[in-house]
Parts: C-alpha cells; structure tokens; sequence
C-alpha cells in the first residue's frame, strides 16, 4: 500500500480517506470532496464488487472474506486518517487508533457510540440466528447523501486542516 501511496505523480496529503466500497452509496460525493481538497482517497472492496472510480482515486480489491476490507483498512489506515463505512465493528477499531469514522448517512461515529451500536448489532444477529426477523435500516434517501457531503466537508476541513481549493 505504501507504494501506491508514494506514487511519484500523485501529492501526498496529510491524511487518507479510506472508503469500506462494497456498498457504499457516497463514491462520487467522496471523490468530489476528495479533489477539491487534495486529499488521498482508497476505496477497498472484494473481488465480488467492481469499481470503476476517476483518478486520483486508488482502488484496493481484496479476497472475498467475510472480513478482508475490514483488515485491510485498519492495517494500513493511521491516526488521523478518515474512514468511511457503515460496519459498527470496523468504525470500533478505527476509532481506538485515532480515525475519524463517518457512515455514508454522515455521522460520525464516536467512541462513546460504540458501546450501543455494538450490543445492537449482537442481539440484531443472534435474533437472525434465532430464525427471527429484524428491522433493516431505512431507505437511503437524498437527506442522507446531503448530510454526508456536509459531514465530510467538516471534517476534512476542521480535522485535516486543509484549505479548500475549489468552492463547491
């Protein structure tokens, strides 16, 4: 990852936006955000997912692992780095090394989420395993894809301290 990151004609910017892409409804708004503030972004996803992404964005495949994006990211993220996904797991261990963490719905997650989301998820899928149904998340919507945008844009902006190089 490194090499792809020190490619000689790509600007390495203080931080990396890595996106967990499999199912992520925000690749283009995440690109949009990522050009206007020269940020590096990767967006890891399994074999089983196409991507087909503008430069500069680098597009990391993974095996299809139950986990594989999940271990990639956290391997190869650093503190201060921003993540985007909806996993409560991977947001967890990315939180504990210094990331920002934001869903494609556009919150930030927390350390102090994580207790609740975390038992939520259990007990969603021992009721799953028990043969029950469980309520899945509400549609995404165009608020949800607004509220992203502005999240991001906040944080690349207070978090990462950059300039914005373009007025979007």
């Amino acid at each position: 990852m490194k090499g792809m990151l020190n490619d000689s004609n790509m600007n390495i910017s203080p931080i990396v936006v890595y996106v967990d892409a499999d199912a992520c409804p925000v690749k283009n708004e995440i690109v949009d955000l990522c050009r206007t503030y020269e940020v590096d972004m990767v967006f890891v996803s399994s074999y089983a997912h196409f991507l087909s992404l503008p430069k500069p964005a680098k597009i990391v495949t993974v095996d299809e692992e139950k986990e594989a994006v999940d271990l990639y990211v956290a391997n190869h993220a650093k503190k201060g780095d921003i993540c985007v996904t909806q996993d409560h797991a991977l947001a967890s261990l990315l939180l504990a090394k210094g990331m920002y963490v934001l869903s494609p719905r556009g919150k930030e997650f927390t350390e102090k989420d994580m207790d609740q989301l975390l038992d939520v998820r259990f007990l969603s899928q021992k009721q799953r395993r028990m043969g029950k149904r469980t309520k899945g998340p509400k549609p995404y919507n165009q608020e949800d894809r607004e509220q992203f945008k502005a999240n991001l844009k906040k944080i690349l902006e207070k978090k990462a301290g950059l300039s914005q190089k373009s007025s979007n």
